[in-house]
């Protein structure tokens, strides 16, 4: 495994089935899974969240999702949301863990969707934040159609992420938090150093060219779903819109509970985390947790 002189782990890298999984574990009660979004890793969540959580009471294992952070990836085609919640899955109970709260931002919604619908023994409840739950219209750039593929990402990841100055890092970091904010130290406690690893780009390039399609055959199944979900989403999320995610899912969910954060953008845990922690409390009550 490589090593970064900015980024290392925070946690413990256990190992699944031959391959490492990353995840920082702290606090006490009842368990709660964070996963993060696309480009990222779990120090978008221990940032600030899981510190939140551990003082109202929960247990957070925060994972980097496989191909990403320092977790390994399992396949070269680009992990499915179903196939990196199995992993996951996998992980969790390593970690003596039978039921969870599983929160995901961003695509990692839809990997704690997935979760639900592939082990619902172990998911008791899901919180998505901004979470890619639906279809969309369209593609997603030519960046993720050359990135994903086996060229592309052997000749243009690499010459690409070795270029990226890091003011562009900056102004990347400030579209994705817009109209919101930036947390002060941020940026320095997340890093670039993962972020911009060819390895990583490559593989973030493949799970997201590939999402939609896995996202349609999970959204047939929505219906079945008998779990509490809360539905966290700013009303400003422009990267991943509440009209084509959050609201239509709300409508299909039996148990779900939409939450519509007035001029909030696509990063709500950063923007109101006292609004996730609701959210969260609901889902453990709701699920006998609590």
């Amino acid at each position: 495994m490589d090593k970064f002189d900015r980024t290392l782990p925070l946690g413990e890298v256990i190992e699944v089935d031959g391959k490492t999984v990353h995840v920082a574990e702290s606090g006490a009660g009842p368990a709660v899974v964070l996963l993060h979004g696309a480009s990222g890793h779990l120090r978008d969540m221990t940032f600030d969240l899981a510190g939140r959580l551990n003082r109202a009471g929960y247990r957070t294992l925060a994972f980097d999702r496989p191909g990403l952070g320092y977790s390994d990836r399992i396949n070269r085609r680009g992990e499915s949301p179903q196939e990196q919640a199995r992993h996951l899955a996998k992980a969790l109970s390593a970690r003596g863990v039978d039921r969870a709260i599983i929160l995901g931002h961003s695509y990692g919604g839809a990997v704690a969707l997935a979760w639900a619908l592939e082990r619902p023994d172990q998911a008791a409840a899901v919180v998505t934040l901004g979470g890619a739950s639906m279809v969309w219209e369209g593609g997603l750039g030519a960046w993720y159609a050359i990135a994903s593929t086996r060229i592309g990402g052997a000749t243009v990841v690499p010459v690409a992420v070795a270029l990226v100055p890091q003011s562009r890092a900056e102004e990347f970091t400030t579209t994705l938090f817009a109209p919101d904010a930036v947390p002060e130290g941020y940026l320095d406690y997340v890093g670039t150093d993962l972020t911009l690893r060819a390895s990583q780009a490559r593989n973030n390039a493949r799970q997201v060219n590939r999402l939609k399609r896995f996202i349609r055959d999970m959204s047939e199944d929505y219906d079945t779903l008998t779990l509490p979900v809360e539905l966290l989403h700013g009303t400003a999320d422009t990267i991943v819109p509440i009209d084509v995610h959050a609201r239509p899912l709300s409508r299909i969910l039996q148990n779900g509970n939409l939450v519509e954060m007035e001029g909030v953008g696509h990063m709500p845990h950063h923007a109101d985390p006292e609004e996730v922690i609701a959210a969260v409390n609901r889902a453990a009550r709701a699920a006998g947790l609590r």
